[in-house]
């Protein structure tokens, strides 16, 4: 039976009068471009109807009726109920009932297809799916009675109640702080603090209390990112790291960290999760992109984020009072999302639209939820003016390394770059670039210039990532590589590389060396490769140079994929290329001819982090590369 889209029916019986529906004040709301709380009223109005226009409301369709259609994945995703407490709150600010019919359809699907015996939901309808997500699922039915409780009349309040002391079981017998990553009994802490103080469940209150300060010693002590995204949690890597993953930090962990904390007035937590929140701010680009192009899980990054998770602005806007730069923050990638928007629906990526991939709709309903949590706290501005406030990415201060994930950010004229050497893997080998490759090169009038991919891709999580069908997709960080052996072996996958950095006056040397390995850190057959991969960065230019010992291997190549929409237009001639950015000339200049590597398409496209690429492939060693933006 193919899956329908909801017919909107009439005002249930619940008393609100109906008013015309998808939000119409939502774009007078918008006058002021600074103001955080105008755009998420606007973008929830947005999301929240087309997430409406794709419920299921065939009842012929027994296993989704009620559920959201995703038009990407062809599913219902059973997490799709996260948008039951937005669309209660929307209920309350538009006077319309739909919403209310929408969000008791959804709790309906969720209990017939994901809900279980023991108190659990699971992330997927099918057997055996995980059931950590047990504690989003509880925060937001716990948020929605919380704040909008009064809507939903007495009968299903009460069935939500009693459903939620099952879930709060749940996470009390089975949650401890080695439960799953670190995002998951961090949340716990929240959501069983939450339904303690919701339900006068002291118990609760007491493991929630355990839990964030259990928390607390996965703070990193040297540069207070969050680890425990991946195991082991206490053995570090050879160069000393833990697991860190940026996008899970920024839109699960901490934002749960600062709800428990505001929640239960826990200075001790509170103290440590400002520090943590600074230290992950460093890699907000200054358009509002996350740049997690080194976290142990970002085979889930998106340019503004992470797949599957809620979104910043809960950790950042609700702190805007203890650091003015977290509202801003909170702000920017919030017009990212805005900017990643169309027909209603967050894409996952600024190129998904212009390379024709549809949009997954989880992204939609997760950041919904975000910001609602906002919206309905305490709205907290600034006291100066946005454009006064300057976030760290916006300031050419050089170099800043962070030893606790091997890691260089450079901030040299306009340009902003990131160099790793992190070595931390996640369960699956070859993820994240390391070898001292240059995974993010960012220019004020351009954006994103290089920005590393998965070196596999591979769907580490079958259900929350979306097929790679194309047949000549390649990862999009600049490298050097060889195909052998039925192998192929790059230096952007030696985790024992080495990086040093000098700085002048005038320019920033980052010096690396590596070897070319396969995803088991072997080298060819035919012996060891070493390589070395210099980037230079002054206020006018980067440029980079590829060097490689001599092999009898004819095959070795350099890889650089230039970040590029396909509506731009390429001029190649030889040795140069050029790439009309609209608001300014990207130019590529090398010492050596450019050779355009075949695509499916006009460009290349990784859904890590949903951007399109010009391909170029260089056959000499030696090879200098310079990039200028004029």
């Amino acid at each position: 039976m193919p899956l329908s889209r909801r017919t909107f029916i009439k005002t249930s019986a619940i008393g609100l009068s109906a008013i015309p529906f998808a939000g119409s004040l939502a774009f007078d709301l918008a006058d002021d471009q600074d103001d955080l709380y105008s755009l998420s009223e606007q973008l929830t109005r947005q999301w929240a109807k087309a997430l409406i226009a794709l419920q299921v409301t065939d009842k012929a369709d027994v296993n989704n009726y009620g559920g959201i259609f995703c038009p990407a994945d062809k599913i219902v995703h059973g997490r799709c109920a996260d948008a039951i407490y937005p669309f209660f709150r929307l209920a309350e600010q538009t006077k319309d009932s739909r919403y209310i019919d929408s969000a008791m359809l959804l709790y309906h699907w969720m209990e017939n297809r994901v809900s279980q015996p023991d108190g659990s939901w699971l992330n997927e309808p099918v057997k055996g799916a995980w059931k950590g997500i047990t504690v989003f699922t509880t925060i937001g039915l716990a948020e929605m009675l919380k704040n909008h409780g009064e809507l939903a009349g007495t009968k299903f309040k009460n069935e939500v109640i009693e459903r939620l002391r099952k879930a709060g079981d749940f996470i009390y017998n089975n949650f401890s702080i080695n439960y799953g990553n670190i995002n998951y009994p961090i949340s716990g802490s929240y959501a069983l603090s939450l339904l303690g103080t919701l339900l006068d469940i002291p118990k609760f209150k007491t493991k929630g209390r355990e839990l964030a300060h259990n928390a607390l010693p996965f703070i990193t002590p040297k540069d207070g990112f969050i680890s425990g995204e991946g195991g082991p949690y206490d053995k570090p890597s050879p160069k000393g790291c833990f697991s860190v993953d940026l996008g899970y930090n920024v839109e699960e962990s901490l934002p749960s960290l600062v709800l428990y904390s505001k929640l239960t007035n826990d200075d001790e937590v509170l103290t440590a999760v400002i520090r943590s929140l600074k230290t992950h701010l460093e890699f907000m680009l200054p358009d509002g992109g996350w740049d997690n192009s080194w976290g142990t899980r970002n085979f889930k990054w998106t340019y503004w984020g992470s797949r599957t998770s809620d979104g910043c602005q809960a950790a950042y806007t609700l702190l805007a009072d203890h650091d003015p730069r977290f509202y801003k923050a909170a702000l920017k990638n919030t017009q990212l999302l805005q900017q990643c928007t169309k027909d209603g629906l967050l894409y996952g990526g600024p190129h998904y639209v212009s390379h024709q991939v549809p949009a997954c709709v989880h992204h939609t309903f997760c950041h919904i939820k975000a910001l609602t949590t906002i919206l309905d706290h305490q709205h907290i501005k600034p006291k100066t003016p946005v454009r006064t406030i300057t976030l760290p990415r916006e300031a050419a201060y050089g170099a800043r390394f962070f030893n606790d994930i091997q890691t260089w950010l450079i901030a040299k004229g306009k340009y902003r770059a990131t160099i790793t050497g992190y070595d931390r893997e996640y369960k699956d080998k070859n993820g994240h670039a390391t070898g001292g490759a240059i995974t993010m090169l960012w220019h004020e009038k351009t954006g994103p210039i290089l920005a590393a991919s998965m070196n596999e891709y591979q769907l580490i999580e079958v259900n929350n990532m979306q097929p790679d069908t194309d047949l000549l997709s390649m990862p999009l960080t600049p490298r050097i590589e060889l195909k052998t052996d039925n192998s192929l072996y790059m230096n952007i996958s030696d985790l024992a590389a080495k990086i040093e950095v000098e700085n002048t006056s005038d320019t920033i040397r980052v010096k690396t060396w590596s070897k070319l390995v396969n995803r088991d850190q072997q080298s060819p057959s035919s012996g060891e490769i070493k390589c070395r991969v210099d980037y230079i960065f002054s206020d006018k230019k980067v440029t980079i140079q590829f060097q490689y010992d001599k092999t009898v291997h004819s095959d070795v190549k350099i890889i650089l994929p230039i970040i590029s929409k396909s509506t731009e237009e390429v001029k190649l001639n030889g040795n140069s290329a050029e790439i009309d950015k609209g608001s300014a000339m990207l130019k590529i200049n090398a010492n050596c001819k450019l050779e355009l590597l075949p695509t499916t398409k006009k460009r290349a496209f990784n859904f890590v982090p949903g951007l399109e690429a010009i391909p170029f492939g260089i056959k000499q060693n030696d090879a200098i590369i310079t990039i200028e933006v004029v």
